[in-house]
């Protein structure tokens, strides 16, 4: 989510000059300079004063709204996208359990075909047992000899039986207590693929739940912000009316800086002395992940969408849109590097070898947070491509593209290439 492009309130705001600077036009033309001046009543200059200050006090109300609306759709936004990253971390985990149970019962499928095997043997022992004699006494086994060459012949064929015997009721005892724990390995591997998938089942809902939400609150936003706009144009226009063009620039100018945000400052935050150390990029690695990424420039937005073998279908709400999430497209550009990472943005930032804010280098991964001392609330993350530009995947209804970096909510980075 590009949350380093608030460009409501900032809208609102130049609507506004625009109607001053007419207003002021207005303000100054002949007709009106030229018209035969009447002194009011200190009571109307008071009334008047007061009308204005109402209206002055209303447009800077009407910009706070914006600001507060902006801020609560930015909020949704990004408990969507937090919410779509603990579905892909629990499916990626539901995925390696699924692995480790289909190779447990594969495990257990050959142990119990092993004990087959060696309880057959076991009846073929027995069988060639009965009839070669060897389960006569061994005393009457030789004594039946017909010569001294015979009878050593069966003192030798008594003792390998009996040797055999043994090895063979021992290779079946151990293949039953493998077959067993191989089967118990299995059915717990199944019981947990199951709950992961079913966890995760939980939480895709949960998370598309919360981006139908926030989509919502964003179309109520635009309909909200002409709203506004058209209230804050007439606003200025009666307050114009009221003391006059220049007046009326003067009493804009001192509510809408309070109504402006603060700005995201160009400068990065100073290391926190808790990065660690990334070893030097390989460079080659960094720049095939660039390339990768640019290489789908324009390809659209598609929440869940993407991942190591291209675009991919987003996730409902997005059901038919063919493209990436932000971390689909990190995933995607460095398994094009030769460098696998994680899904889901928050577990490629807890893997991966920290990079402090002043030693950005491209290639590197940049993250944002709700807030960026809590690393469990990163929702976004692009590719540092150096000269303070990222190339990024931001959100619904946008497109993979080249933005300038924005440090508010910037929670750290990491090199996959070191």
């Amino acid at each position: 989510m590009d949350s380093g492009t608030r460009s409501t309130p900032v809208l609102a705001l130049r609507i506004l000059g625009t109607a001053v600077v007419v207003a002021l036009a207005v303000g100054l033309s002949p007709s009106v300079a030229s018209a035969a001046p009447r002194r009011p009543s200190d009571s109307q200059i008071a009334a008047a004063q007061a009308a204005a200050d109402a209206v002055a006090a209303r447009i800077g109300d009407l910009s706070h709204q914006l600001v507060a609306a902006q801020d609560t759709v930015d909020a949704a936004r990004a408990t969507a996208v937090i919410a779509l990253d603990e579905y892909q971390a629990t499916e990626a985990a539901a995925q390696v359990a699924q692995q480790q149970a289909e190779a447990a019962a594969a495990a257990a499928a050959k142990a119990t075909a092993d004990l087959g095997v060696a309880r057959a043997e076991v009846v073929a022992f027995a069988r060639r047992s009965y009839m070669q004699g060897s389960t006569f006494p061994a005393a009457a086994a030789l004594l039946t000899s017909g010569d001294p060459g015979q009878l050593i012949e069966r003192a030798a064929l008594l003792e390998a039986a009996g040797s055999h015997r043994s090895d063979v009721l021992e290779t079946v005892t151990v293949l039953q207590q493998q077959a067993a724990a191989a089967d118990e390995v299995a059915k717990t591997s199944l019981a947990a693929a199951t709950a992961l998938q079913e966890q995760a089942a939980v939480q895709l809902a949960t998370a598309q739940a919360a981006e139908i939400d926030a989509r919502e609150q964003a179309a109520a936003l635009t309909t909200q912000q002409a709203q506004l706009e058209t209230e804050m144009a007439a606003a200025q226009a009666q307050l114009t009316s009221l003391i006059g063009a220049r007046a009326a620039a003067d009493q804009v100018a001192q509510v809408a800086p309070k109504a402006t945000p603060a700005p995201t400052t160009n400068v990065p935050p100073a290391p926190s002395g808790n990065e660690d150390r990334a070893g030097a990029p390989n460079a080659s690695a960094a720049q095939a992940a660039i390339d990768a990424a640019m290489a789908y420039l324009g390809t659209p937005y598609a929440w869940g969408g993407g991942g190591t073998r291209g675009p991919g279908p987003g996730q409902a709400p997005d059901l038919g849109i063919i493209g990436f999430d932000c971390s689909g497209l990190t995933q995607y550009a460095y398994a094009e590097a030769g460098i696998s990472i994680p899904r889901n943005s928050r577990a490629q930032y807890a893997a991966l070898p920290k990079v402090s804010s002043n030693d950005l280098r491209a290639g590197d991964l940049v993250f944002w947070a709700t807030d960026a001392s809590n690393p469990s609330t990163i929702y976004h993350v692009a590719i540092y491509l150096g000269n303070g530009q990222v190339v990024q995947a931001p959100e619904s209804g946008d497109v993979v593209k080249v933005s300038s970096m924005w440090w508010r909510g910037y929670a750290g980075a990491v090199r996959p290439s070191a």
